[in-house]
């Protein structure tokens, strides 16, 4: 009976003791002047070892601004070209017999590829043939090959079919003829610009009198692309 006295008060103890260390401990940490630092993170607060994949998106630095675009220039592709300009004709009436005239030329083109166009064109030449005022007039259309080279220069070759008329009336024959023309040019024109400037060469065909007339033909002027 003594024994179990014995161990009861044993095992007092020890628990009373205990449960002093408990409180003290907790005290302790209350009244710690570190117990104001630690404290239970947010909830969303980033831990410096968490992944930026996990992170609140609010708390991630912005991204930076994208870097602006440049904007290419567009030049706007015309399909028709208007033309007007000076034109000098070497007239061959008959062998023997020739006369220089000068005159007007103009054309009117349509692009149905930037290559290819189809062209129109009148023309009329004054001179003075046998002692009389004489004119040379053309009138025709057919293709237009172009082909767009450097320093904005734009090269062309053209072949007309129509017909052409000459007054006064000779006395070698008829006023009418059928008529062609051959040749082609050099196009100065700048692609922000409506207008430019033409250089062209070319070869008139005619048929007077039963003889075939090849009369060299030069004209320079306006080009205007709408």
């Amino acid at each position: 009976m003594r024994y179990a006295l014995f161990l009861f008060g044993i095992v007092c103890m020890v628990a009373s003791g205990a449960g002093a260390q408990a409180n003290f401990s907790s005290y302790a940490l209350a009244s710690s002047p570190l117990s104001g630092t630690i404290a239970a993170p947010a909830p969303n607060a980033q831990n410096i070892f968490m992944p930026a994949i996990f992170a609140d998106p609010a708390l991630l630095p912005p991204s930076p601004a994208p870097e602006p675009q440049g904007i290419q220039g567009v030049f706007e592709n015309y399909s028709w070209q208007a033309y007007a300009g000076y034109t000098f004709l070497r007239f061959y009436e008959v062998p023997g017999a020739a006369e220089n005239q000068n005159g007007f030329n103009a054309s009117v083109v349509w692009f149905y590829r930037d290559w290819l166009g189809f062209d129109g064109e009148l023309m009329g030449a004054y001179g003075t043939l046998s002692g009389a005022n004489s004119w040379s007039l053309f009138g025709g259309g057919g293709p237009r090959l172009r082909w767009s080279g450097p320093r904005n220069l734009q090269v062309f070759a053209h072949a007309l079919v129509g017909v052409a008329h000459l007054t006064p009336q000779s006395p070698y024959g008829t006023e009418g003829a059928f008529a062609y023309e051959l040749g082609g040019g050099v196009d100065l024109i700048q692609p922000h610009h409506r207008f430019g400037y033409r250089l062209e060469a070319d070869l008139l065909g005619t048929r007077y009198f039963s003889t075939y007339q090849y009369n060299p033909k030069i004209s320079a002027g306006i080009v205007f692309k709408f």
